[in-house]
């Protein structure tokens, strides 16, 4: 019998499960897709927006967007276009349910979980195809389907228990290749990252400023030190990149905020003869918290079709 078993929401940069609708069975088959689904879950930030792992009696679909995924695991006959208007449906739901900032500030698993009783609800309709009443949704989402068909993970792509062998994200069934990551869109920006990217500026600037004095007090006196002109304009070039990551996607993102902010710690460890206590506990403040707006601004999947 083809028929939807379980589903679950989960957020996409940590594989953090939010709600979760399950019927697993004792069966192999089943305790292995188990295993498959916490698998995914870790790697949903390097994937696709829109999946397909079949594992022989079983299918493991999902789609992601706005920084969360919703999973589903079905029979291997249940038709691929009910499957994905399942999902869209509970993705409608749960954004129009939840803002971004409550998803994302989310510390403790399954903290939405009564957004199970839709998901049953759903679920039971969607098991039910005689009495489904989405036959606009199915031609649609049939449509976009043969457009741009999901990607297909093989069984063989999948590492141990602890993790992944190399996924590769650059390419995708159907489409050739994903846009380069420079052209990924980013979540919605929140009231603390505009903050920090006000601050990352100010601070430039006040590096700005005070490096072209310091090149003003070099030509009058001829014994002042270069180096400070240098860590001056260092400094400002590295709260400008900040700006740069928090704004614009790009790969490493991660690992140049935290080069960057570390930048700004030299800098500042350095001027720390021109610069009082609270001048350098700023601007290293300010370089930390953007550090951690930057890390928090992941990248967003596809926005969702509400035309569908």
């Amino acid at each position: 019998m083809s028929m939807i078993l379980s589903a679950s929401v989960v957020r996409v940069r940590d594989g953090l499960p939010l709600s979760a609708s399950t019927d697993y069975g004792q069966s192999t088959g089943m305790q292995e897709c188990r295993k498959y689904f916490k698998m995914l879950s870790k790697k949903l930030s390097q994937l696709p927006d829109r999946c397909t792992l079949k594992t022989g009696q079983y299918n493991i679909n999902f789609i992601s967007s706005l920084g969360v995924s919703y999973m589903m695991l079905c029979t291997e006959n249940y038709p691929s276009v009910l499957a994905f208007c399942f999902l869209d449906e509970l993705q409608k739901e749960f954004i129009t349910t939840y803002n971004m900032m409550k998803t994302n500030t989310a510390i403790r698993p399954y903290c939405f979980i009564e957004f199970d009783n839709f998901i049953q609800r759903t679920k039971q309709r969607y098991n039910n195809t005689r009495s489904l009443s989405t036959k606009m949704n199915l031609a649609d989402m049939q449509t976009e389907i043969k457009l741009r068909p999901p990607y297909q993970i093989a069984v063989s792509e999948l590492g141990s228990a602890n993790g992944f062998a190399h996924l590769p994200v650059g390419e995708y069934k159907g489409t050739g290749k994903i846009s380069a990551a420079p052209h990924q869109r980013l979540e919605p920006v929140t009231l603390p990252g505009i903050v920090s990217f006000v601050l990352s500026l100010l601070c430039g600037a006040l590096n700005l400023i005070r490096g072209f004095h310091a090149i003003e007090s070099l030509l009058q006196n001829e014994g002042e030190d270069f180096s400070y002109v240098i860590a001056f304009f260092l400094g400002t070039a590295a709260c400008l990149y900040q700006c740069y990551l928090f704004v614009y996607y790009t790969g490493w993102r991660n690992a140049k905020s935290f080069l960057t902010f570390g930048l700004i710690c030299l800098c500042n460890m350095y001027l720390y003869e021109l610069r009082n206590l609270w001048q350098l506990f700023f601007h290293v403040t300010v370089g930390a918290f953007s550090t951690l707006q930057i890390r928090l601004r992941q990248p967003q999947g596809k926005s969702p079709d509400y035309n569908v």
